[in-house]
């Protein structure tokens, strides 16, 4: 039977070649963790990639998940327009800081407490892009600014380039007064044997015998 047969090849190679066609995924970036001083606010990044056109029915969901792992609430929803939260802990403190056209989704969060330690999460869907990555990104709220190795190797350039500076500037001043002695000396010297030429000129002068 050479139909059935002929049917069964097609169907056989439509699989493997859907198996080898890549399938549609959108990709999520965020920083795995930031931190930011209570009472401050804080751009939380969020970017995509997709295998597809920017759909007008793009959309975007930002949840949170507190640090003791309770349900997730709400944070911030995009589909044409943002939609911030009408109630929770982020009611009135979300803004939305994001360019879709640059694949960038990202939220600014205002006056941040300690109980906004969590997770939170940014979900992209781009149809007929809908399946892939959710980022992730952890904060932390602290009550002021650990320093770092970095911060100190800051510091440390700073004060490095601030002592050269400072010694060239004193190089240049001695070199400057050391040649205004220099010249001062010279102008001495000078002034001192021209008085000694004139004191000469006149002492010739006074013992030359009168011609008779």
């Amino acid at each position: 039977m050479p139909g059935p047969t002929w049917l069964g090849a097609v169907l056989v190679l439509g699989v493997q070649l859907r198996a080898l066609w890549p399938v549609a995924a959108i990709e999520v970036y965020t920083s795995k963790e930031v931190y930011a001083v209570n009472g401050t606010s804080l751009r939380l990044k969020c970017t995509f990639s997709s295998s597809s056109p920017i759909s007008p029915l793009l959309s975007v969901t930002w949840n949170f998940q507190p640090e003791d792992l309770s349900s997730h609430e709400p944070v911030f929803y995009y589909l044409k327009e943002p939609y911030t939260p009408s109630a929770g802990r982020f009611k009135g403190r979300i803004t939305w800081d994001g360019h879709i056209e640059r694949h960038d989704v990202s939220i600014v969060i205002w006056d941040l407490q300690p109980t906004d330690n969590g997770t939170f999460t940014c979900q992209v869907k781009n149809p007929r892009d809908i399946d892939g990555t959710i980022g992730e990104v952890r904060l932390r709220v602290v009550q002021k600014v650990n320093f770092s190795e970095i911060h100190f190797l800051a510091i440390a350039i700073g004060s490095a380039c601030g002592l050269m500076i400072i010694v060239v500037t004193l190089v240049i001043i001695c070199r400057h007064r050391r040649k205004k002695q220099q010249e001062k000396m010279i102008e001495v010297a000078d002034t001192e044997l021209r008085e000694k030429e004139k004191l000469k000129n006149i002492g010739e002068k006074e013992i030359t015998p009168l011609e008779d």
